[in-house]
């Protein structure tokens, strides 16, 4: 028996230690956010101004595969094609969708049959028609056989005209000047082969006709614990990463690529659920492996904004995929650990991912059942317990309040004082039973990658009460 109580309670010092080194990390990636903040914002004050084009501005695709989207595919391609950028075209790539997502578009945009070329640079499912609108000539619509989303991007990819391509997600509004600041890590660095921007959430807020006319709070408890966790990932997984070169992925709702490098590498893996996470961690160990100069990088002020789900079963299987994605996408690169060329990515970003993300599920629930057996037989004082809950939730709390904190330094996104404080509240609630549910569903999802069970992207239930006409 003592053996049994001596054991618990080295598990229970190894989670504690564990928890403090998740938040330590978390935190010390917060201060490089911060730094990288107060370079950048100074640097691009002027960028706010109205600004003319020079003609140098290189063309992009937008890519926006669409499945079952015919509630939101109307407003998101509107707020496309008012973008404020010299040279782009919109590609939609209806994958198969066997709702009103293609009627929609037929109706909406006047979409006529085009007879076209293209070159089949990625192998795709069969394409059953391509429409061009007759009032808006830099838009075109990809008609397939269901493929998935890598596949939808693949066709897009094949039939893009620029040398850049941005992928979205259809169900999203992207900011008017959006485009003009992704590209700009472009132009600055040449060897710059994708670029991520932030990805906000659209529910509570207001868009009419293509146009986030305001910026609103979600009166749903779901959507407004994302919202944290959203800032929270943005900060630490993106911008804390970003200067190192050392980030694992890029938001496939909001992401800016260099075709031609993309396609050497293959596009987008169909085979795998997290399909841009792949791609990022695949450019970063094919780039390396052969030593070709390379930045993958993330700029803040960007937005693109989303809906997320506002229902547990909804949120459950998503948090499910993205776990099973994250676990696959590292173990198909799982040449780049360690690799000798594998720089800060393969040897402080790839470590972490596995040791904080891929198996942090496990390990906190595991954690948790523990502390709770060893009370419950009393192997564990009530004081141990308390240093654990301070060590998870206490620190958890640190780590997202900080969040906020940045975020309302630098980008002040929701202009009322009750909104920040409705989220710093949020911060902390959070942390309380969401965010260890949350561990439980990707726990799931780890256990579907280990076991190879089928995986699916399921079905989005789509609210959109933040489109109006």
């Amino acid at each position: 028996m003592r053996q049994a109580g001596g054991l618990i309670q080295a598990w229970e010092w190894l989670f504690i230690v564990y928890f403090v080194l998740l938040a330590a990390s978390y935190l010390l990636l917060d201060v490089i956010a911060l730094v990288s903040l107060s370079r950048y914002l100074p640097e691009h004050t002027l960028d706010r101004l109205p600004e003319g084009y020079t003609g140098f501005e290189p063309g992009i695709s937008l890519l926006a595969p669409a499945y079952n989207e015919e509630a939101t595919i109307a407003g998101s391609i509107r707020s496309l094609l008012q973008l404020t950028y010299a040279e782009y075209e919109i590609i939609v790539i209806n994958d198969g969708s066997p709702d009103r997502t293609l009627d929609v578009l037929m109706s909406e945009f006047s979409l006529a049959r085009f007879p076209e070329v293209y070159q089949m640079r990625i192998p795709t499912k069969s394409i059953r028609g391509i429409y061009r609108s007759q009032h808006y000539p830099n838009l075109r619509v990809v008609d397939k056989e269901n493929g998935g989303k890598a596949d939808a991007l693949n066709a897009g990819i094949n039939l893009s005209k620029y040398g850049l391509f941005c992928s979205l997600d259809a169900d999203s509004i992207v900011q008017r000047d959006s485009l003009q600041r992704i590209v700009q890590p472009f132009l600055q660095d040449p060897s710059t082969v994708a670029c991520g921007g932030t990805i906000r959430i659209a529910n509570g807020c207001e868009v009419s006709g293509g146009f986030l006319v305001k910026v609103g709070m979600p009166k749903n408890l779901l959507a407004l614990f994302q919202i944290v966790e959203y800032i929270r990932a943005f900060f630490f997984g993106r911008l804390g990463w970003s200067p190192m070169n050392a980030m694992l992925i890029i938001s496939g709702a909001f992401g800016l690529f260099q075709r031609d490098v993309v396609v050497q590498v293959g596009g987008y893996r169909t085979e795998t659920i997290g399909e841009d996470m792949e791609l990022v961690l695949r450019l970063h160990r094919r780039l390396r492996e052969s030593r070709t100069p390379y930045r993958i990088t993330f700029v803040p002020d960007p937005i693109c904004w989303t809906e997320v789900p506002e229902d547990l079963s909804t949120l459950r299987n998503q948090r499910i995929r993205w776990q099973r994605g994250l676990c696959e996408s590292l173990s198909l690169n799982r040449e780049l650990l360690f690799h000798p060329q594998g720089g800060m990515v393969g040897w402080l970003a790839f470590p972490f991912a596995i040791l904080f993300e891929c198996l942090s599920p496990v390990i906190v629930v595991i954690g948790y059942a523990a502390i709770l057996a060893g009370f419950a037989f009393s192997a564990i004082s009530i004081e141990g317990v308390i240093v654990f809950l301070l060590a998870d939730v206490g620190l958890g709390m640190v780590v997202s309040v900080s969040a906020l904190l940045l975020e309302e330094l630098s980008f002040h996104i929701y202009p009322k004082p009750a909104h920040m404080l409705g989220l710093f509240a949020v911060a902390i609630v959070e942390n309380v039973g969401y965010r260890q549910l949350n561990s439980i569903w990707r726990l799931m999802g780890f256990i579907r990658w280990i076991f190879r069970t089928k995986a699916s992207w399921g079905h989005m239930t789509r609210v959109a009460s933040w489109q109006s006409q």
